[in-house]
């Protein structure tokens, strides 16, 4: 029990010298503060003590229908009071062969016995806050179905966009990307076109949600009308210089636009250098660059490759590293975390969110669990944000919500 000791002191010079409490509740001292000669001390014999929780404003604490003191003096007498009885050792089913037990030192199901257990000794964890929300868009006022995905729809720019975003920050989903298609031309001018789709969504959003995390992609597949991330040259190759080119026009316009995080996904080589130079001088220089280090464009038999793209990427001023797609290459997340200091990014892609929704549907497996662990196994390779179309979903079961 808690206590405190006061004792009174004299002190010279003839005057009382006045003691604060700090502690529980005022209290009245009646010991005198006596004068006495220099250099000299006295303590006085008399001690009172407090006791925690002895008192209280309306009278004395009930616990039981006994007060501390009864409660004290019940126990000091030997009259302890019963606790429940010990439960009795659950019957093991008929027929269990009877084994002596194993002398094992260390039994690590002892750790994970109970699921408070288990929580208490999680070693990953995932939030909503480790969630990015990739959403499709078009100029359209309607909401469209996206056949091969359920649940997702290309939306309207001006409402279902903005309704859609709305619930995920509602569940604490506040960053998101958002990707168009616009065929337009075979150089793909459109992708820097400051009054575009894409710049225009952004200052909508920055506006209403000035907190939300805007992650852009940075590629000429949505504007170009060969469907390449690159310009086409008439014999079929990819002209990498002049599509990098292109490139930091269409970085530095979405960072005008309010863009936090430009993504490159077009693979070019030397693209993040020069898409940092070009933000930095235009004085956007707050800007971060989330590189597709690695992804499909690469030989999917490469291991070793990735931290070749790693290393480059790093080198030229990528803030963020992403592997895509996410589970087939968990140990390309791995690589990179180990190799390097940078966050990690995964892109959960449509092919992995179609084939879990797919077997929801048939029932061949619990759908809200498979995408919770297959969310937790990214996280645990390595990956510190998701970029993930279930992002809504899992943030609405990590909030204890059912939809």
């Amino acid at each position: 029990m808690a206590s405190m000791m006061l004792n009174s002191v004299n002190c010279s010079g003839g005057s009382a010298v006045k003691f604060d409490y700090v502690g529980l509740k005022p209290l009245k001292v009646h010991q005198n503060i006596l004068p006495i000669r220099p250099h000299s001390v006295k303590i006085s014999p008399r001690m009172l003590t407090v006791r925690a929780g002895e008192t209280r404003e309306n009278g004395p604490l009930k616990k039981m229908g006994m007060t501390d003191a009864e409660c004290e003096a019940a126990v000091v007498a030997g009259n302890i009071p019963e606790a429940p009885p010990v439960p009795p050792k659950p019957a093991a089913p008929a027929g269990t062969p009877v084994a002596s037990s194993l002398r094992l030192s260390r039994r690590p199901r002892r750790n994970r016995r109970t699921p408070a257990l288990r929580a208490a000794f999680q070693e990953t964890t995932l939030s909503p806050a480790n969630l990015v929300y990739p959403l499709f868009i078009h100029e359209g006022e309607e909401d469209t179905p996206i056949g091969a995905m359920p649940g997702c729809y290309r939306l309207g720019w001006r409402h279902g966009l903005v309704e859609e975003v709305s619930k995920a920050r509602d569940v604490g989903v506040k960053a998101l990307c958002y990707f168009q298609k616009f065929l337009m031309s075979s150089t793909g001018d459109e992708a820097y076109n400051e009054n575009g789709l894409v710049p225009r969504t952004i200052r909508l959003l920055k506006d209403k949600y000035p907190d939300l995390v805007i992650y852009t992609d940075v590629a000429l597949d949505p504007y170009s009308s060969d469907g390449h991330d690159g310009i086409v040259r008439e014999d079929g190759v990819i002209m990498n210089d002049e599509t990098v080119h292109q490139l930091c026009k269409q970085a530095v316009a979405q960072a005008r636009a309010g863009a936090d995080v430009v993504s490159p996904s077009d693979m070019m080589d030397g693209r993040v250098g020069a898409i940092r130079a070009a933000l930095d001088a235009e004085g956007f220089q707050h800007v971060s660059i989330m590189a597709y280090t690695a992804k499909y464009q690469m030989n999917p038999a490469n291991y070793r490759e990735a931290l070749v793209e790693t290393r480059e990427d790093e080198s030229e001023g990528a803030d963020i590293l992403l592997v895509k797609p996410g589970l087939p290459y968990l140990d390309i997340i791995r690589l990179l975390r180990d190799n390097s200091p940078l966050p990690i990014a995964a892109y959960q892609v449509s092919g992995e969110y179609s084939m879990i929704k797919a077997g929801g549907v048939l029932k061949m497996i619990d759908e809200e669990r498979v995408m919770m662990e297959s969310l937790m196994c990214l996280r645990r390779a390595g990956a510190d944000i998701i970029l993930t179309y279930f992002a809504l979903q899992a943030a609405r079961c990590l909030c204890g919500e059912k939809r």
